[in-house]
């Protein structure tokens, strides 16, 4: 029966991966080269092979080592995981946080999802509505944090992506061959004007309106359904519906960037950790997009 393989061997092991070399190894984590050597031997002697060769510059891998890799990684991540919400001091007290649908079933899942793990004692209450009412919600001091769009580089805070605004369209319809055009947009909104009905004059597109919805999955249901071509984020482009090209005549809406804004008049140690989440959240998102 083999010996159960422990975490400081694995810990180890991954700094020599890193550093390629058992000296630098054993600088970046305080020991002796020959504490470090020993640690490796005693791993290679658990798992019964050998998972270091030299090579002209240190060591590296071999095949065994690289299929232990990613477990090591795994197992030690999860480690640091669970030590950090340990220790963590517990919070409580009410949370407040806008955002726009948009981003509703996929980065505030996330970000929600590891805030309530660590502190499951916060109230956390989320209002998904339009930039322009989550902005005044935030300064009538009715939200925390409020996530929004800005189009026109004015809001003050803190940039967690750029997510263009593109023209789509379902993937087995050629509405936008149509003329005049079938457009979704949102009811009475002034962006629709200043930016949507703006960017099809200047490619001197006629168009008409033929969905109004007041919630962007109003708008992914037109597309989808073949009911109009419209706008959307491009993260929020729905299965089925593909985003049209400047070469078809639909270069981006807009370069909007995505906005974290704080709530100047009241903040608290829950409402810095959930930011910092919700930053994290955009994170895979935060290098801008080609436009």
């Amino acid at each position: 029966m083999r010996q159960p393989i422990e975490s400081d061997l694995l810990r180890t092991f991954l700094v020599v991966v890193e550093t390629s070399n058992f000296s630098a190894a054993a600088q970046a984590i305080g020991r002796t080269q020959s504490a470090v050597s020993a640690q490796i031997k005693k791993l290679e002697e658990t798992i019964g092979e050998t998972l270091f060769e030299r090579g002209a510059r240190g060591v590296i891998p071999t095949r065994l080592g690289l299929q232990l890799l990613p477990y090591a990684r795994r197992v030690i991540d999860l480690l640091d995981e669970a030590a950090a919400t340990i220790r963590t001091k517990p919070l409580d007290g009410p949370v407040r946080i806008g955002i726009p649908e948009e981003y509703s079933q996929t980065v505030l899942p996330a970000a929600l999802a590891a805030f309530a793990v660590r502190h499951p004692a916060v109230e956390v209450t989320v209002s998904c509505d339009y930039t322009a009412r989550n902005l005044a919600a935030l300064e009538r001091d009715e939200l925390d944090l409020a996530v929004v769009f800005d189009w026109s580089n004015q809001a003050a805070g803190e940039i967690l992506c750029i997510d263009p605004t593109v023209w789509v369209t379902s993937q087995v319809h050629r509405l936008h061959d149509l003329e005049p055009l079938p457009i979704a947009v949102y009811r009475n909104s002034t962006w629709a004007r200043d930016f949507a009905f703006r960017s099809l004059e200047l490619q001197g597109r006629k168009y008409r309106v033929a969905f109004v919805a007041d919630t962007s999955s109003g708008l992914k249901n037109a597309a989808s359904a073949g009911l109009a071509v419209t706008t959307l984020s491009r993260s929020n482009i729905p299965s089925g519906c593909r985003e049209l090209t400047a070469e078809e005549g639909f270069p981006p809406v807009d370069a909007s960037r995505v906005v974290l804004r704080r709530n100047p008049y009241h903040s608290s140690e829950a409402v810095r950790e959930l930011a910092d989440m919700v930053r994290d959240a955009f994170q895979p998102m935060a290098v801008p997009p080609m436009l």
